[in-house]
């Protein structure tokens, strides 16, 4: 079938986070399955190719919607001083052009699979301005929520921007607390729903993760499906990455505490005999629950457990932890900054790797762990919990160590029990081997988006 997938960014060419890496990972395995694909996306300043069209892989072509005006700033959505003012205009043209790109390209999709907020106005545009248009006769629109806390709302004001009719800012409409929401209009107009894991498919249909949209979500039940995110192994492999100290596998488990020592030793930590790693790269924001670790991590630098953070994010957690790393020089390693090679020497250096956050609807941190014999170490929500099964050392079962409730001290008593864990090498290196293990490659993934594309088909 011919796929069209939309997303506001895509790996090469522009990333904040994850869905960057889904929107160039999930067409390439699609593309395995036999089918054709395109996708569009902004042409933003970062894109560094000359023409409006690239590829990955062998032959899916990217084909950029060009407009200097609107696009050709520093950042995707903002900058420092927060989200432009007019993401509404951007984000309009972008849906508008890519409809009218297919179209002139005499690329009938079947399917337009649509992702988050920045796309949410395709689907509206096919059942309203484009419903008489037979060039799109037959097509059907899956619309993927990576995170539903961005709903991608407006003033009213600025509802004629959209060139829909006024009686779509209703509460059947757009209309979303006296604004209107892009992501809403995907989750009412779309064929059918899916998000990144079947947990957090469950968490948003209640009112502590629906984030204001989780009547819609359960009015749509049965079109929701959570499908979980992979990983690329091509990528994600200690065996291969040249970017680590040492490459390693399951069966050379020596070779990973040379990462380990590596790490340290880049980084000037000290480090305590028997003492596991506990590494962290991610964005530091509410969601992530870095505060948690900040409350605890006196602590934790008093019972000699190092910690390395990775991560860039507000302007409040970088507050916080600069003065920790002011308190505990060669304690700790701070990092506030992305660096992607270094993240790739935390997650083969470390023993722990820790994921704190509220809510994660899928985690990507902690299947990349897994390939890396680095035992995770995270709040049970969302993908999380749907990956990572609590260690029980008597059983010789479970994948890594969970905590429940969003506060520092079921953290802290996590990573104590983590710590009690490591303790017992013998049973250390039999959970490393079982965590490296498990395969999260985006071909199951793929397999299971092929089901829900054919159904909308039949």
């Amino acid at each position: 079938m011919n796929i069209l997938f939309c997303s506001s960014e895509v790996v090469p060419f522009a990333k904040t986070g994850g869905l960057a890496d889904v929107a160039a990972a999930l067409p390439l395995a699609l593309k395995r399955r036999g089918h054709k694909v395109k996708i569009t996306l902004p042409k933003y300043k970062m894109v560094k190719e000359e023409n409006n069209t690239a590829s990955i892989g062998e032959d899916i072509k990217v084909h950029f919607i060009q407009n200097d005006k609107l696009y050709m700033r520093d950042g995707l959505y903002g900058d420092e001083s927060g989200d432009y003012s007019d993401n509404l205009e951007r984000f309009v043209f972008y849906c508008r052009q890519t409809l009218e790109l297919v179209k002139s390209q005499g690329f009938k999709p079947d399917i337009i699979h649509c992702n988050d907020w920045q796309t949410g106005l395709i689907p509206v545009y096919l059942k309203t301005l484009y419903s008489q248009d037979e060039f799109f006769k037959g097509t059907k629109t899956v619309f993927t929520i990576h995170n539903l806390a961005y709903s991608g709302a407006f003033p009213k004001e600025e509802f004629s921007k959209t060139g829909l009719p006024d009686s779509l800012f209703s509460v059947e409409g757009l209309e979303f607390y006296g604004k209107f929401s892009l992501l809403k209009g995907g989750l009412v107009f779309s064929d059918v729903l899916t998000t990144v894991s079947p947990t957090y498919a469950r968490e948003i249909q209640t009112e502590e993760f629906g984030c204001g949209m989780e009547g819609i979500l359960k009015e749509r039940t049965k079109d929701l499906h959570g499908i979980l995110n992979g990983i690329d192994y091509d990528i994600w492999d200690p065996a291969k990455n040249n970017s680590i100290y040492k490459n390693y596998s399951s069966e050379s488990l020596s070779d990973k505490y040379i990462n380990k020592e590596g790490l340290i030793s880049e980084l000037g930590i000290e480090l305590a005999k028997d003492v596991p790693l506990v590494g962290s790269v991610g964005r530091l924001a509410f969601q992530k629950g870095y505060d948690l670790l900040a409350e605890i991590i006196d602590e934790l630098c008093k019972m000699n457990i190092p910690i390395i953070l990775l991560g860039t994010g507000d302007k409040k957690y970088h507050d916080i932890f600069e003065k920790i790393a002011q308190r505990h020089k060669n304690k700790l390693s701070i990092n506030l900054y992305f660096d992607a090679a270094l993240a790739q020497k935390i997650y083969a250096g470390s023993d722990i790797f820790l994921m704190p956050s509220r809510y994660e609807p899928c985690g990507l941190g902690q299947m990349i762990s897994f390939k890396y014999g680095t035992v995770p170490l995270a709040r049970k929500t969302g993908g999380l919990a749907d990956t990572i099964v609590e260690y029980d050392s008597q059983n010789k079962q479970g994948n890594g160590f969970l905590f429940k409730e969003a506060n520092a001290s079921a953290l802290l008593g996590a990573i104590k029990k983590a710590i009690d864990a490591y303790s017992d090498k013998n049973k250390w290196q039999s959970l490393i081997r079982r965590c490296m293990q498990y395969d999260f490659s985006w071909d199951r993934s793929a397999k299971e988006y092929n089901e829900v594309y054919e159904g909308l088909l039949q």
